[in-house]
């Protein structure tokens, strides 16, 4: 068996070597192509690290095994891979043989900032996207120092940020296959969260419903909250017990288009993608990952 590693930020072939106990297997370094292909994929990093090479991962089709060491693990923990161990012992069941290899849904985010509205090209992301106060968090979020950012980064950038952002009019519409579009949400919003996994910003379950093989997005917004009642939502976010608030809206949709009346920034796993109005959609089973 061939397998290709690749190494985070932060990340040495150090962090490999607990993996590489098997003689029969062959490693490489870096993302495989057709001159060094492999069998499998593992990599090692956080969500940012991933969102990054999801397309090359998609295209290569090959399973995937996620090490998490990143700054924000919210991926490999919806896999229930809470660390190194966890990975290890996915690893050893799938070098036996075992067939733990899931097919899971990935996010689609395409730009809609032609005059004709048409869809570009796609920008996956694996966790969630986010427009609004989450965008701003995760913009400042990205500033801080790794060691912060994967120790409360999110929420200590999300505490001044409740006293001084403003709803803003976000406009979101949904449709199944082969419906026309029909608005769902037009109001002032704090925030509006496209889940593929239920859990972001370092364990943050804004999605709790969300499964990664249903073929739907789980939509999260959250209208005008006064600065008092935002304060105290927040941390039932973190149970996901923030779905009976009657400003928070939560529903399923295969597609959602966002449009904003200005241009807003929309962040997808912790990283930057591009500015609204945007469609969102679900791939299904576009990426194999080993778990345990």
């Amino acid at each position: 068996m061939r397998a290709a590693a690749i190494l985070g930020l932060g990340c040495s072939a150090k962090d490999l070597k607990p993996f590489q106990t098997d003689k029969n297997v062959e490693w490489r370094m870096g993302m495989p192509g057709s001159a060094d292909p492999a069998d499998v994929v593992l990599l090692f990093g956080g969500d940012g690290t991933l969102h990054r090479h999801l397309g090359q991962l998609v295209k290569l089709g090959l399973p995937v095994l996620v090490v998490p060491a990143g700054s924000g693990n919210d991926f490999a923990h919806s896999l229930k891979l809470r660390g190194v161990h966890d990975s290890r012992a996915a690893w050893e069941k799938f070098s036996s043989g075992a067939g733990n290899v899931r097919h899971i849904d990935l996010g689609a985010i395409s730009s809609l900032a032609a005059e004709d509205r048409t869809p570009d090209s796609p920008r996956y992301f694996c966790c969630v996207a986010g427009v609004g106060l989450d965008a701003e968090v995760a913009r400042r979020a990205n500033h801080l120092p790794r060691w912060l950012r994967g120790h409360g980064g999110y929420f200590v950038c999300l505490l001044p940020k409740i006293f001084s952002f403003a709803a803003l009019p976000i406009q979101v519409s949904i449709r199944d296959v082969d419906t026309a579009w029909n608005v769902r949400s037009a109001q002032p919003t704090l925030l509006a969260a496209f889940a593929n996994a239920p859990l972001y910003g370092g364990g943050m379950k804004i999605a709790p419903r969300a499964n990664m093989e249903d073929g739907l997005l789980d939509i999260c917004i959250v209208g005008g909250v006064n600065r008092l009642k935002l304060l105290s939502l927040f941390p039932t976010v973190y149970a996901g017990r923030h779905l009976g608030i009657r400003e928070v809206d939560y529903f399923h949709a295969e597609r959602a288009r966002v449009e904003t009346e200005h241009p807003l920034d929309v962040y997808a796993d912790g990283e930057y993608v591009c500015r609204t109005p945007v469609e969102i959609s679900i791939e299904r089973a576009a990426l194999k990952v080993i778990t345990l």
